[in-house]
């Protein structure tokens, strides 16, 4: 059986949106792009430098000898994949299979069921009943068109749940979170820190690009600028979202309360007034081996404008995956869900203005997985 380019394309979509793949961004990546080569048939040429160059945004000094970033996550792909089909992927029509010893994805259509082994021909005389034989004949021909029709009729079905799921989920969490950012009559600028350390410049670029697909359905009047081009004006008349350290421009520095309680400093995030149980200092953790994976803390802030009009919002952190996971983390359906359950008060509602600490595993500076802290509450707290 041929397998049409289409229903290859939507089987990785179905894979990269699953539960299983939801929290693994170098994963997806990984997936998608190993399997665009493989079905443009390019993939038996892929060596694991291009793959490292092309995904992982490796130098061009980079050496496979001496790194195996390629070869640990090609391997965490095969896992997932298996660990994949048997949980949400077991009914499928296609089984998609990374074998070992290259880069090329394979497609397999769904083994159907045994079918019964025909029974042995019995000898009769030579009929006589023809109108019998017509009759049977014409009844096997409808099942054979009945069962055609209902496959096609379900790959259509198939194919429209699917089409629906790839669209982005708005969610009631998602819109009690973003609803106050996303006001009609004030223009949204995402505004990402360019400090001297290209790695957070990485990743505030990233989370943009993340923010940008994520809000462009649902606000038309998006604007994207660095900070050393942002004005206190255009601070003063739209909502701001701000991605990476508020410490490279003195515009953002403006805008930040005195009264917050929680800071980001240079290792990590400072819990100004902790309660008991939390620690003082959040700090980020590099990984003692290359092959471990690094902790690091993201602080969202959502404070009032300038002069108490319009909304500010913070996406913070040290590391390129703290300011990624963060993004992540707020652009999520399930996440949100966990998000808004944790903050919320007795009545269902946000706190107006609060902050929250994300913590974030990482490997190769790409986010493994996100949690929540802690938050506080500052409505009624912040001032100007």
């Amino acid at each position: 059986m041929v397998l049409e380019v289409e229903s290859l394309q939507t089987q990785i979509q179905r894979i990269v949106q699953s539960k299983s793949f939801r929290t693994s961004e170098v994963q997806r990546n990984l997936l998608i792009y190993l399997a665009d080569k493989s079905i443009a048939g390019t993939a038996d040429n892929l060596k694991e430098y291009v793959v490292g160059l092309d995904v992982f945004g490796k130098p061009a000094s980079y050496d496979p000898r001496q790194e195996s970033t390629v070869r640990m996550h090609v391997g965490r792909l095969r896992q997932k994949l298996a660990e994949y089909y048997r949980s949400e992927g077991a009914d499928d029509p296609v089984v998609v299979d990374l074998p070992k010893g290259g880069f090329k994805v394979t497609f397999e259509p769904r083994a159907a069921a045994p079918e019964l082994a025909p029974a042995e021909p019995v000898v009769v005389p030579k009929p006589h009943y023809h109108l019998e034989i017509s009759l049977a004949a014409a009844l096997l021909i409808a099942v054979l068109c009945a069962g055609y029709f209902g496959v096609r009729l379900w790959r259509v079905e198939r194919s429209s749940s699917q089409t629906a799921a790839q669209a982005p989920r708005w969610t009631p969490e998602l819109q009690q979170l973003w609803e106050p950012i996303l006001t009609p009559n004030r223009p949204l600028l995402i505004c990402m820190s360019t400090p001297a350390s290209g790695m957070t410049g990485l990743g505030t670029a990233n989370g943009a690009f993340l923010l940008g697909q994520f809000l462009g359905e649902r606000k038309k009047d998006i604007q994207l600028t660095p900070t050393e081009q942002l004005s206190m004006p255009e601070i003063a008349m739209g909502n701001v979202v701000f991605l990476g350290s508020a410490s490279g421009s003195r515009q953002v520095r403006a805008t930040v309360p005195e009264d917050r309680q929680l800071i980001l400093s240079a290792d990590g995030i400072r819990n100004l007034n902790p309660r008991p149980g939390e620690p003082a200092l959040l700090a980020d953790r590099a990984p003692a081996d290359p092959q471990d994976t690094a902790e690091s803390y993201a602080l969202v802030s959502h404070f009032p404008g300038l002069n108490g009009n319009g909304e500010l919002l913070y996406f913070s952190g040290n590391k390129v995956p703290a300011v990624m996971g963060a993004v992540q983390a707020f652009t999520d359906p399930a996440f949100a869900r966990t998000l808004v359950a944790k903050m919320k008060a007795p009545n269902g509602s946000l706190p107006r203005f609060y902050q929250v600490v994300v913590k974030v595993r990482s490997m190769d500076d790409m986010p493994i997985d996100i949690a929540y802290v802690f938050h506080r509450d500052l409505t009624g707290d912040v001032s100007r």
